[in-house]
């Protein structure tokens, strides 16, 4: 039985639903029998690979990096999954938005808040540019599916991936938060 090609994806977020991907534990042993995982925080990757079957992506699209690999992935992927609020809904990721204009946000956090002798590092690919406003991941590309929940949990995340690991349709739908 040939495997499935397999990546998950952290943006703004904490990671949470990477950790309970995690908790997957022995299961684990079982989904990496059936996928090849060719990108994620977990693999040394660096570029989201052509031709993906399934991608699961973790957090909110918060900066200008996020959104170039969100559409990036959309184009390569055949079903791709939005995993826990943050892709879902932006949640705790987009209060961001609360503080208004982004432009002024990384000064005040670097300089003003921060070491009055620190500036923003402007050098390219040290800290990416944030985009007018936080958005869930459907908001920047078409989403297949969503699991909701802060985090998801493991078993929730199972039941979705071995759904569609044999060609179903997800039936968990969830909550929010």
């Amino acid at each position: 039985m040939s495997r499935i090609t397999f990546a998950t994806v952290w943006f703004g977020g904490c990671s949470g639903c990477h950790m309970s991907l995690l908790d997957l534990d022995a299961w684990l042993f079982d989904l990496a029998s059936k996928v090849e995982l060719v990108y994620g925080p977990l693999a040394d990757q660096k570029t989201f690979p052509d031709g993906v079957d399934l991608t699961l992506v973790e957090g909110a699209i918060a900066n200008e990096e996020h959104l170039a690999l969100a559409r990036e992935i959309r184009r390569k992927t055949r079903v791709l999954v939005a995993l826990g609020d943050c892709a879902v809904t932006g949640n705790v990721t987009a209060l961001r938005n609360l503080a208004g204009d982004p432009s002024g946000l990384l000064q005040q956090i670097y300089a003003e808040r921060g070491d009055p002798t620190l500036a923003v590092p402007r050098a390219p690919g040290i800290v990416p540019r944030l985009i007018e406003r936080v958005t869930p991941l459907h908001a920047a590309v078409p989403v297949d599916h969503f699991l909701p929940g802060c985090p998801p949990s493991a078993p929730r995340i199972r039941a979705m991936l071995e759904a569609l690991l044999a060609g179903a349709e997800p039936s968990e739908i969830g909550r929010f938060g």
